[in-house]
């Protein structure tokens, strides 16, 4: 049996022969992540894991042998779903990790912009020692955090913005309040959040509906003073739209973990601009984080190519499927 993985964020895939032990399984991991070498690496596997590299319709009917594709994480952008469950394929994901790690970084992010933390590193270092460059200051306690996607890493955010002292809104699919520990999040329409916001921070996976979902339009709905954070996906957010309104001064600044292009181009102007941080995907990153993520994607491989339905199937269509490839 061969599993091929298309690309992984850490050392080595110890982990994964462990927990496949019991499969006899030979993990082939590919050089490049690029199409064309993993439509030759899949012609003979039985499952795929991929980390952020494209597992396309090419990769797919390429690999008539597969049974199972599972994704280290939550999103699922990369892979052609629809086409998997068509060609009889299980999908499955890792949805309960990293919510601790992504939810510090999203008010990690905030704390930096709000406190102008890089501001100050970048010039203290450069040999310009001068309070003014981050003014003006305001007081985080009381200000707005709007949360875009109220799923567990908003709720874990929002529980812990409250604990800052500020008060937190959202806008979510489900149009519902949400409680957090003894405090409600209050839902609101997209619109208000854009007007009502001092800082917006985002948690929607990418579809079609949520790609450059904040555009020019939605740009000139927020504050001057407002911020937007980003540890969701890079697309959300149209780019040179984000460009624009900071020099145009709609928004007073940004904070991105993701970017649309990953690595992004050296000269990428959203890594020169002095109003955004960047981080490098690295939101999700904790010894403990990626341990459980390994874990439990190679737990959903094992069961799926043992006949054994898995945790977190993210297209139950295919088990009904008269090509169900899994003996589930």
């Amino acid at each position: 049996m061969k599993i091929l993985v298309t690309d992984f964020a850490w050392n080595d895939l110890q982990i994964e022969q462990q927990m496949l032990s019991p499969l006899n399984a030979t993990l082939v991991a590919a050089k490049t992540g690029e199409e064309d070498e993993l439509v030759q690496l899949a012609a003979d596997v039985q499952g795929i894991f991929t980390n952020w590299k494209r597992v396309s319709r090419r990769v797919i009917e390429n690999a008539p042998s597969c049974k199972a594709i599972v994704r280290y994480g939550v999103g699922l952008d990369n892979i052609d779903v629809p086409f998997a469950t068509d060609s009889g394929i299980v999908v499955a994901n890792v949805p309960n990790y990293c919510l601790e790690e992504v939810s510090d970084h999203a008010l990690a992010l905030l704390l930096a912009l709000a406190r102008k933390v890089t501001i100050f590193d970048r010039s203290t270092k450069n040999g310009i020692y001068d309070l003014r460059l981050g003014t003006p200051f305001y007081r985080l306690r009381g200000k707005i955090l709007g949360l875009v996607g109220l799923g567990q890493i908003g709720t874990a955010v929002a529980r812990k913005a409250l604990g800052l002292g500020l008060k937190v809104i959202a806008f979510s699919r489900s149009g519902m309040p949400a409680r957090t520990g003894t405090e409600t999040v209050e839902a609101v329409s997209f619109s208000e959040l854009l007007n009502h916001s001092d800082y917006i921070s985002l948690h929607v996976p990418l579809t079609p509906e949520t790609r450059h979902l904040f555009n020019t339009a939605a740009f000139r709905q927020m504050k001057p003073t407002a911020f937007l954070i980003n540890t969701a996906r890079g697309d959300v957010i149209d780019s040179s739209a984000l460009l624009s309104a900071l020099d145009e001064n709609l928004i007073a600044g940004a904070a991105l973990d993701v970017l649309p292009k990953e690595p992004p181009d050296a000269d990428d102007p959203l890594l020169r601009h002095p109003r955004i941080v960047v981080t490098p995907h690295a939101a999700f990153n904790s010894v403990e984080s990626l341990e459980e993520l390994r874990m439990t994607a190679s737990a959903e491989m094992r069961d799926i190519l043992q006949g054994k339905k898995p945790e977190f199937v993210v297209n139950p269509d295919v088990l009904r499927h008269p090509n169900l490839r899994a003996s589930l």
